[in-house]
């Protein structure tokens, strides 16, 4: 028999969650909520100008208590309803709890609120880096948009092809700071003193940054500069290309599995409310457009009406 206690707490799961179809307290709330990280985004930045952190002290010093309050609230009951999360792969409650904890999102929610909380801790630090840290509750917008675990399944998919890649770029980045250093360490009047101090310009210039602070004055040096920009270039490119192929990838998936879908619901020939509700769903998860979705119902169901024509069928 189901509890109160259960109910309330699977209610309070789905509503700390991205919006299922059809849940309007629950798409409320994650409105509510981006509203809020946008906001305090918006006021650390404020913060940082000292005449309007001066003149408006108070309104963001409130501001923060309200969020702080939100947040914290908000990280409490994400642990508590941790284990219908993990329900099927962890058994145990306080085993489901941990491993929210230490989840990449338990993270990111936990470090949204230790700033506010280690200025009471570690009086002694510096209140200004403690605002900036703040400006990581960006992150927790990730809970409900998935391009940065896209990003993070992207270069899992593709994990070999891109440790091959930075294993290539570790190279070029080694091997170029030991002959800059050789080339210019005697001759050169303020940097490349050691291979360490030469590894910032081998970086820079490898990554095609090239911001022009560092620059080898010998002939030898230039050279050495234009073959790691260039090999820098391919490298870069290469790891790009991947991430990029890898992206591409998930999107093609994602439209398959959504065709599947399609044609599924469209067995019958047509599409009930329920059917619809569930396409629509589909649609807003994979991020597909309202035009492409209903190009696919269009082309699906004329493959189908021209298979009931076909005899052979």
């Amino acid at each position: 028999m189901i509890t109160k206690l259960e109910t309330i707490r699977f209610r309070t799961f789905e509503l700390l969650n991205p919006a299922a179809f059809g849940d309007q307290a629950s798409r409320r709330w994650d409105q509510f909520f981006s509203l809020l990280i946008f906001l305090n985004v918006i006021a650390v930045t404020l913060e940082s100008v000292d005449t309007l952190d001066e003149e408006y002290d108070k309104i963001f010093h409130y501001f923060e208590l309200f969020s702080i309050l939100i947040f914290t609230a908000e990280y409490l009951l994400r642990v508590w309803v941790a284990p219908l999360k993990y329900d099927g792969i962890v058994t145990a409650s306080y085993r489901a709890r941990m491993k929210y904890v230490f989840s990449v999102n338990g993270v990111i929610d936990l470090l949204s609120i230790i700033p506010f909380y280690l200025q009471f801790i570690l009086p002694g630090l510096d209140l200004r880096i403690l605002r900036t840290l703040r400006l990581l509750r960006i992150l927790k917008l990730s809970t409900y948009n998935s391009a940065l675990s896209d990003l993070i399944e992207a270069i899992r998919e593709e994990r070999r092809s891109f440790i091959a890649a930075g294993y290539i770029f570790v190279v070029m980045f080694i091997i170029a700071s030991s002959l800059i250093y050789f080339a210019e360490h005697q001759k050169h009047p303020t940097h490349f003193n050691s291979i360490p101090d030469s590894m910032y310009w081998a970086l820079i210039t490898l990554t095609t940054v090239g911001y022009g602070d560092v620059t080898p004055v010998t002939a030898l040096g230039k050279l050495i500069s234009v073959i790691s920009a260039m090999g820098g270039v391919i490298v870069v490119a290469l790891l790009t290309g991947i991430i990029a192929s890898s992206f591409s990838l998930q999107m093609e998936r994602r439209k398959a599995e959504f065709e599947d879908e399609i044609r599924d619901a469209l067995k019958d020939g047509i599409l009930d409310e329920f059917e619809v509700e569930h396409i629509e769903n589909l649609r807003k998860h994979f991020g597909i457009s309202k035009r492409k979705t209903e190009s696919l119902i269009r082309d699906i169901a004329g493959e189908k009406r021209l298979k009931g024509h076909d005899p052979r069928v």
